[in-house]
């Protein structure tokens, strides 16, 4: 169940803005909020099909996105390779900080690498 939370999660944060006002809402009520179907049907005024209903579309718009970008997949895989570069840094340096004749100019491309890695895990 964590696992399909955290994607509906992750489908909501990237591609959102692609719902609807009223879709909006009601994913972000029931999988943020956690309310159910039955409360937010009743606070709308609405039939729990009908909620159901408008999460279901929204369900499959966010899902029929990432299949057709993809963007999610990119995104982990990026953050495997973030890691990947930052555990290769970190060990130049362990072993720059080992030697015997500490490079200077090892460090400081350690330094450059990590300035870029940090700009591109903010963006």
């Amino acid at each position: 169940m964590k696992n399909q939370a955290y994607r509906m999660a992750m489908l909501f944060d990237f591609y959102g803005d692609m719902l609807t006002d009223r879709q909006k809402e009601f994913y972000d009520l029931y999988y943020n909020e956690d309310l159910s179907l039955a409360e937010i049907a009743e606070n709308y005024g609405i039939t729990r099909q009908g909620v159901r209903d408008v999460i279901v579309r929204a369900e499959a718009v966010l899902t029929e996105l990432e299949d057709k970008t993809g963007i999610i997949k990119r995104f982990h895989k990026m953050q495997e390779q973030f890691d990947a570069i930052q555990k290769a840094v970190d060990q130049i340096r362990a072993v720059n900080e080992e030697r015997r004749y500490y490079d200077n100019g090892i460090e400081a491309g350690c330094d450059t690498i990590q300035s870029i890695l940090d700009q591109l895990k903010q963006e």
